[in-house]
This record gives structure tokens, C-alpha cells and sequence, in this order.
């Protein structure tokens, strides 16, 4: 990659959320739904559609025109079983939330519930998915891409991969591996602060055996070598923090529950995070603002501040 000259200060303010399932399955025919998507289908009409509501999205939008980020990151599960009426509802709702310049996607499992045609499904929301070298490109396959925003490197991956009945799994595959890991090293030599999006946890241990990413240690040996200044994910529904040695270091991994989620289990209501990155003489600054959605007013509001300090080390120093 050519040589990205980061600018003074450097930094973003950015919006992460995930696991919007903000599609409706009304209408579907029968005919759609003889494979794994009866299943699916079967888990919306009698539980999803009661947790997964319209009425908190629209809060998580009015919110996000009061908090204003500079970027938004949606790390997956958009959709409900992956239908391409699905892809179409999905791709008018990014258009809402903001311009792909602004907005950048990676799928989820529920986007990949069963093998279909990339043109009919994940080539409507190319724009929000490519790097930024192949915007306005026919692309496939997509990732990992790149993103970079005034000194911070969004690298999106795909674990979003058919998977079999009852089973919630996804898969990176080598080739992916394999140009995650130059991209992280080209990156970091830069100096830039990195940021790895995926959907599922990328530790196996924290994701039940059937959700789990099955090359997740393979993903964390990468990271290890290679290092990055932050993970993000959704898939689980739930708060997550947990860490990724990285030589003497730990990378951050943090996981969120769904945009949409009313919230009837116990820690499963929506929330989004808010992250401030600065960088400062010899580290990074980052304040992490966690937002959620309120029964009783309707509306988001901030639950938790914390901050974080990143140091600025290449990955080629560890």
C-alpha cells in the first residue's frame, strides 16, 4: 500500500452498532423457505419479531443525529434469513443512517443463512462494503477491506458463512487470513490506529461451541503477530469485553447487544458504543460511551463512560 501520511490531530469519533435485524418477514412464500430459512422464519414469527422492534431503531437514529458521529460501523446481522427482499429493506435503511462514505458494513451469519447469489443479496450494499480503493467498483470478494479516516484504519472481515440447521458458525477461510495478515503488518507500519470489525467474537471460548468462529484461534494468532489497537464485533447480544495478547500488550475486543432489541432477557437491551480516538505525544486516546435504549422514555441515553489508553507501538515492534 502507498504511503498514508497521517494528519495532526489525528483521530475519529465513530459509532459502532450491530445485529439490527431491522428486516420484516411478512409476505414470504412458502417456496422460499424449503431449506435452513423455515427455521429462521419459524424463530421470527413466534420470538424474534417481539424482541427485534422497529420503534428502538428509530430511537437509535434520532440518537445518532443528536450524538453526530463521523463514522458509523454496523458489524452484521442485518437481516433476519438472508432473503434479497431482505438485502433491499436493509440497503433503504443504510441509505437513512448515512452515506457509504460514512457508513461501513460487514455481514453476520443471518445475512449468509444459506449460499445464494452474490447479486441478488450482498452486491446492494457494495458501497457500504468495499475499501476505500474500490469504491464505485464492482467488487467480490470484498474483503478484508480498508478503510482509512484521518489516521484510523477500519479493516472490515467477512465471518459470514453458510452454516447448518441449528448451527450459528462462521469462517474467515485462509485466503482472508492470509491478506488480513499483510494488512494488518502494511497498516501498522504506517503508524496507524487499526481497527478489526467482525461479526462473531473472535475468541472461541467466549461464543457457544455452535456460534462459535471456527477458525477464531487461527484469527487470534494473527492478531498476536501482527497486532491491532482494537477489535469490534456483535453476533452474542450482550456486552462483551475481553483481550488478545499481543507481546507484553492486550488488544481491546469489544462485543455489543443488538440495535434493536427490546430487551426482554435480562442485559439483552440495545445499546450502541460511541468511541472518541485521539491520538496523543506516545499513545492513543480513546473514550468508549456506552448509549442504550430506555423503556420508559423510548429514547437512548449514556449508561457508562470509560477510558482507554492505547500505546502507539508499529505491529513490526512487539
Amino acid at each position: 500500500m502507498s504511503k498514508i501520511k497521517i494528519p495532526d490531530p489525528a483521530g475519529l469519533y465513530f459509532a459502532h452498532l450491530s445485529d439490527p435485524h431491522l428486516t420484516t418477514l411478512r409476505g414470504v412464500r412458502l417456496c422460499q423457505l424449503l431449506n435452513k430459512r423455515v427455521l429462521g422464519y419459524l424463530s421470527w414469527r413466534y420470538k424474534r419479531r417481539k424482541e427485534h422492534r422497529v420503534e428502538v431503531l428509530d430511537a437509535l437514529l434520532r440518537d445518532l443525529a443528536q450524538t453526530h458521529p463521523e463514522h458509523i460501523v454496523v458489524t452484521g446481522d442485518l437481516t433476519h434469513i438472508g432473503l434479497p427482499a431482505e438485502f433491499q429493506q436493509a440497503r433503504q435503511w443504510l441509505d437513512r443512517l448515512g452515506s457509504a462514505d460514512r457508513v461501513t458494513v460487514i455481514p453476520g451469519n443471518h445475512d449468509a443463512y444459506i449460499g445464494t447469489s452474490w447479486r441478488s443479496t450482498f452486491a446492494q450494499w457494495e458501497p457500504y462494503m468495499v475499501s476505500d480503493d474500490n469504491a464505485g467498483k464492482a467488487q467480490k470478494p470484498v474483503f478484508p477491506s480498508l478503510r482509512i479516516r484521518n489516521g484510523v484504519a477500519l479493516i472490515g472481515l467477512s465471518s459470514a458463512a453458510p452454516s447448518a440447521p441449528f448451527f450459528a458458525t462462521g469462517s474467515l477461510g485462509s485466503a482472508q487470513r492470509e491478506k488480513l495478515s499483510l494488512l494488518l503488518q502494511q497498516t501498522g507500519e504506517q503508524g496507524l490506529f487499526r481497527i478489526v470489525l467482525l461479526h462473531h467474537p473472535p475468541r472461541v471460548q467466549d461464543e457457544k461451541w455452535r456460534k462459535r468462529l471456527t477458525d477464531g484461534d487461527d484469527l487470534c494468532d494473527i492478531l498476536g503477530r501482527a497486532g491491532a489497537e482494537l477489535v469490534l464485533h456483535g453476533h452474542s447480544h450482550r456486552p462483551m469485553e475481553s483481550g488478545i495478547p499481543w507481546g507484553e500488550r492486550t488488544i481491546p475486543v469489544f462485543g455489543i447487544p443488538s440495535a434493536s432489541a427490546i430487551g426482554h432477557k435480562p442485559g439483552r437491551r440495545a445499546q450502541y458504543y460511541l468511541y472518541k480516538v485521539l491520538r496523543e505525544t506516545d499513545c492513543w486516546s480513546v473514550r468508549v460511551s456506552i448509549r442504550g435504549y430506555q423503556m420508559g422514555s423510548r429514547d437512548f441515553a449514556l449508561q457508562h463512560e470509560h477510558q482507554l489508553s492505547v500505546p502507539v507501538i508499529s505491529s513490526t515492534s512487539s
